[in-house]
């Protein structure tokens, strides 16, 4: 691949996942390996109103607190090249409202808050000339553009959130609009570049980058203390177990087809699987989260790996990030087929249905060998964030050079 590398300009990142999050976060990846010939301000989600009132106690948000009232200093310096700031003033919590020019004239309200806070720090950082980077950020970024004039904004798209309610009430209305007045949209899948192309000729395709480092098979022999004693054929999913995108069904219809499988679920569960009938099972185990340090030593436990996804709105366009996690272990796949699983097809077996599933493990535990172990795992660390910020780089490029 040529290398596009943008050198030596200052990037502004803004988003829905802030630094201090504990889950893997593709804006961070990738302020990292911006930062590494750029330098870059990682700008953290401000504090809302209802956040202050209801989580007070949250040490997260107390730093927050402790900004907006000068108790400590908003920006600071986290890694070479790569600058955090918290917001220093509040905004308010507008999402009940439901009159759209009233909710329009409050999110600008926020907005101007928000590039107030940006403004200082960029001065403050002698930041000249910015790229605006905004993942995903559909309200409190749409008019940043506006009041920070940057040389060029970028919108990445990584999820599909109007699939979501609340980003389906004003996000119907606004994210095309927000999408149609950037310079450029970059999307880490194809269904969500096409959708992005709508709006804005200048959309691109750049891939998905992850995170290596901890998924090896080699430094993850040790198998779990809790998994040591299960009887039979181990199949797991590692992974948040939220009922938007998981299929509760197809679980247990594993269950019930083949209680010579143990199925291993590790990760934390929304309300409709903690009242699931899938506690009834038992062969099925829930661990409950994991350190990411130890999802290695969990998915290297499983003879075959699940992503049993339900299709809709918000999966059918979505990148999962497992999917590179499970292969770079070398572990034989079954997920649903979506679009957004098309680029794995010749690495994983993807079902449509219940029935499929039970087929299509039996065939990836006969099928499974070590050459297939090594293709799977050289498949997947194609996927890095140096190629993805590469591709983000080529569409930079190409739009302003327009």
């Amino acid at each position: 691949m040529p290398d596009y590398t943008i050198k030596n300009r200052d990037i502004v990142i803004v988003g829905l996942q802030p630094w201090d999050v504990d889950l893997g976060s593709n804006c961070k990846n990738l302020a990292i390996e911006f930062s590494k010939s750029n330098r870059v301000l990682y700008v953290n989600s401000p504090l809302d109103r209802k956040t202050y009132w209801t989580k007070s106690n949250d040490p997260k948000v107390k730093k927050r607190i402790n900004v907006i009232r000068g108790r400590e200093k908003g920006l600071r310096k986290v890694d070479t090249n790569i600058w955090e700031l918290y917001p220093d003033s509040m905004i308010e919590s507008i999402n009940w409202i439901k009159i759209p020019w009233v909710f329009d004239w409050l999110n600008k309200r926020n907005n101007l808050i928000i590039s107030n806070s940006i403004r200082k720090a960029v001065q403050e950082l002698n930041f000249e000339q910015i790229v605006l980077f905004n993942d995903n950020d559909i309200f409190r970024s749409f008019y940043l553009k506006d009041f920070l004039n940057p040389s060029c904004s970028v919108y990445y798209s990584r999820d599909f959130l109007l699939g979501v309610d609340y980003w389906a009430k004003h996000g119907k209305r606004i994210e095309p609009k927000l999408i149609a007045k950037s310079d450029l949209c970059v999307a880490n899948s194809v269904f969500l570049a096409r959708y992005c192309q709508q709006f804005n000729g200048n959309s691109f395709y750049v891939g998905q980058g992850c995170d290596f480092s901890i998924f090896n098979p080699k430094s993850a022999q040790v198998i779990p203390a809790e998994l040591r004693s299960l009887a039979g054929q181990i199949v797991g999913y590692v992974g948040a177990l939220q009922s938007i995108r998981i299929d509760i069904s197809i679980i247990e219809h594993l269950a019930t087809c083949r209680p010579d499988w143990t199925i291993v679920l590790v990760g934390p569960e929304d309300e409709t699987f903690k009242q699931s009938m899938l506690h009834s099972y038992k062969n099925i185990l829930f661990t409950g989260p994991k350190p990411m340090e130890l999802l290695p030593s969990y998915i290297n436990a499983f003879a075959v790996c699940l992503n049993p996804q339900l299709v809709n709105q918000v999966t059918q366009g979505n990148y999962p990030r497992k999917i590179d996690e499970y292969l770079a272990m070398g572990k034989p796949v079954v997920a649903t087929r979506t679009e957004a699983m098309q680029i794995f097809s010749n690495y994983t077996y993807l079902a449509e249905n219940a029935i499929e599933y039970v087929e299509l493990i039996d065939k990836a535990l006969n099928d499974d060998s070590e050459e297939l172990q090594i293709s799977r795992r050289q498949f997947a660390l194609t996927h890095t964030w140096e190629n993805s910020a590469n591709e983000i780089y080529n569409a930079i490029n190409k739009t302003t050079a327009k």
